[in-house]
């Protein structure tokens, strides 16, 4: 099979043509129809992220179809269309598993990073933490809801019902989240990288009450905001923007330092916290709600052999929507 490999950190991903590895216990083999470009496999490939198992196969949008089964699988058969997300898996044993916490597992694998992922023509996930998928999206609209989609309804969720909620960095996840947003009778107000009016056009077409610059302040004070850019420096900018007793969620995995800032703007019972991947049962619960809902999501395919120009897009923020490679 074909897989476009990560060697090491900061350098490009090379096509190399890999065996199949046999298949054991629960484990099912996927042949890859697309895999979604997230954000978190930019940190990856670019060494923000450090502790990867190298060589990598990149990739945790994965949307496949059941081709081989493990001796012990029950959950699937030849033939089913899946989707494998970031949560390869957990140990069932920790504090974390038993309370419900299992995204934030002491001994977690996770999907193309610690797991190979489906920037390749086949791949192997553990049958408990994989989804079946609806048929109402193709391969490549469903891609994104395996993280940006999974992410930016827990954010959603960890920010209660905040009737106002401001969304910084308007990317694959927020362009996913809007929509989850107004079903829920959120107005959502979104900032986008300062002069950036093609985003933010994007953004109220996707039902934005409001779209700025991430340096400019909403015209009412928020309830909430999401952050999805990774950049610490959002974290001031939403506090000052976000009312009395409101909450700041950081929902990327990596995030550039944040600068000290006043207590004034914490003070009156603000708060920021953060998430930290998903848990099976938000994958079950957000994909459940995408199947009965049919949310919009906006891609661009690629090549897989074109794996570092999607990358390189993500980066540098040149997409609407997401990235999707398509083998």
């Amino acid at each position: 099979m074909h897989a476009m490999v990560l060697s090491q950190s900061r350098t490009p991903l090379r096509e190399e043509t890999l065996g199949s590895p046999p298949l054991d216990g629960r484990a099912l083999r996927l042949r890859v129809d697309a895999c979604g470009v997230c954000r978190t496999d930019v940190h990856i490939v670019d060494g923000e992220l450090d502790r990867p198992k190298l060589p990598l196969i990149p990739g945790h949008e994965i949307v496949g179809t059941v081709i081989d089964v493990g001796p012990a699988s029950v959950r699937f058969r030849k033939g089913d269309r899946v989707g494998v997300p970031w949560l390869g898996w957990t140990c069932g044993e920790c504090p974390f598993c038993r309370s419900g916490r299992e995204n934030l597992c002491d001994r977690g694998r996770f999907t193309g990073y610690t797991i190979d992922g489906g920037y390749s023509e086949q791949a192997i996930a553990d049958e408990r933490y994989v989804f079946p998928l609806s048929a109402a999206y193709s391969a490549a609209e469903a891609a994104p809801l395996l993280c940006s989609g999974l992410i930016g309804f827990r954010a959603l969720r960890l920010a209660g019902t905040a009737p106002r909620i401001g969304f910084y960095g308007f990317g694959a996840a927020a362009h996913i989240a809007v929509q989850a947003a107004a079903l829920r009778n959120q107005q959502v107000y979104a900032f986008t990288r300062p002069g950036d009016a093609k985003g933010q056009e994007f953004a109220r077409q996707l039902g934005a009450e409001w779209a700025g610059g991430s340096d400019e302040l909403p015209p009412v004070p928020l309830d909430a905001a999401l952050i999805f850019a990774p950049v610490g420096a959002l974290v001031p900018a939403a506090l000052r923007a976000t009312g009395k007793g409101g909450t700041v969620v950081c929902a990327g995995i990596h995030m550039s330092d944040i600068p000290s800032f006043p207590y004034e703007i914490l003070w009156e019972e603000r708060s920021v916290r953060s998430v930290a991947n998903m848990t099976r049962q938000d994958g079950e619960q957000f994909l459940a709600l995408a199947a009965k809902t049919r949310f919009r999501t906006v891609t661009t395919t690629f090549p897989l052999a074109r794996a570092n120009e999607a990358i390189a897009s993500v980066r540098e923020g040149r997409l609407e929507g997401a990235a999707v490679l398509v083998p």
